[in-house]
């Protein structure tokens, strides 16, 4: 899955290690999350998307198989 938080991330001005103090998470889960190697629980995906004022669906690209 991709995902745009890096982006919005910055446009906010956060650092990873700010973000994560936010969301109550460690700066690697944030590093993990931005290169793609882990998917957020749902939960979190909320907070982040609501952190950055802006749906799920801007924030996270969904790349399954097509039919």
């Amino acid at each position: 899955m991709k995902n745009r938080v890096a982006e919005h991330r910055k446009k906010l001005g956060l650092s990873q290690d700010r973000l994560a103090q936010k969301l109550d998470v460690s700066r690697q889960t944030i590093i993990s999350i931005e290169k793609g190697r882990y998917s957020p629980s749902l939960p979190l995906a909320f907070q982040l998307a609501k952190t950055f004022g802006v749906t799920i669906e801007t924030l996270f690209i969904y790349e399954g198989e097509e039919d």
